[in-house]
């Protein structure tokens, strides 16, 4: 079976700490990092700061498995503003050259959110410059071994039906999916809520949410990375399995046919939602194992 990583909020760590973190990780059979936005981020501010961080995985037996981009308005592939859309693609350049250096086949990215920042571009437009993004970036994730893995998340430019487009448009090797069970959860049912990230996402364009119960069936031949992560259907929680309704044996069955998955991920975010890592890591091996 392929192999289960798991994220930290290592932000909320020092020099001293991070050590205590990775050894409490590895004394549970843990030994599967994920190289997280945070990490990445903190490589690019201080590049000594790498040779710190890989003493901490020798030192405590663990290793990096999977990543994630950095993230956010500025970082994210549709930005429409070409000097800002350039100046994002020279953070990304960085971000995937780390994330080779150090061994790891597989990046997270946002393709965006369609942000308010933006004013007066259309769902088209961001399409579009979130294919211009990618046409940029693949030669060099083709160059450096690397799968960029475009997310589902809730807003009208990371349907299925937009990502799915864009993997038909570039049929690369080097572009897939990173499957995130949470925000697929928040997606899957309208549950009668007034308000949610959805909700909120789809008003500003004046459109009803397009739920979609089926999103990873939709998604499942192009999957390599997933995010396993539960909430109640509402928030995007970040929960440890079975603290929301996310139906994971459901969902764990189809992801062990995904025929080029390389990982499962643990996106419970420990620090943030109080979960235990002796807990966590034995929650994930019965959901997988189960």
């Amino acid at each position: 079976m392929q192999p289960l990583t798991f994220l930290f909020d290592y932000e909320f760590t020092n020099d001293r700490t991070r050590p205590y973190i990775m050894e409490s990780f590895a004394n549970c059979g843990a030994t599967n990092q994920v190289l997280s936005d945070t990490l990445i981020s903190q490589i690019e501010a201080d590049h000594g700061f790498i040779r710190t961080l890989m003493k901490d995985m020798r030192d405590t037996g663990q290793t990096f498995v999977d990543s994630h981009a950095p993230f956010g308005v500025w970082w994210d592939l549709d930005v429409p503003e070409p000097t800002a859309r350039e100046l994002m693609l020279e953070r990304m350049r960085l971000a995937m050259r780390i994330v080779a250096d150090l061994g790891v086949d597989t990046m997270t990215v946002h393709v965006g959110n369609a942000p308010a920042e933006f004013v007066g571009y259309t769902e088209q437009q961001f399409h579009d410059a979130i294919k211009a993004s990618l046409a940029d970036l693949l030669p060099l994730a083709e160059k450096l071994n690397l799968v960029l893995c475009v997310e589902n998340i809730w807003f009208i430019t990371n349907t299925p039906e937009r990502l799915l487009d864009m993997i038909d448009t570039f049929k690369s090797p080097s572009l897939g999916v990173c499957y995130d069970a949470g925000h697929a959860n928040l997606m899957a049912r309208d549950r009668g809520f007034t308000s949610s990230p959805p909700i909120s996402a789809f008003k500003r364009y004046n459109r009803p949410v397009p739920y979609d119960d089926k999103i990873l069936e939709k998604l499942l031949p192009h999957v390599v990375n997933c995010h396993l992560h539960d909430n109640d259907g509402q928030d995007d929680q970040h929960r440890m399995p079975g603290c929301g309704d996310v139906n994971w044996p459901h969902i764990i069955g189809l992801l062990k046919t995904a025929p080029r998955l390389r990982s499962f991920q643990s996106e419970v975010i420990p620090a943030r939602v109080h979960a235990p890592i002796k807990k966590l890591v034995s929650v994930f091996n019965d959901i997988l194992n189960g």
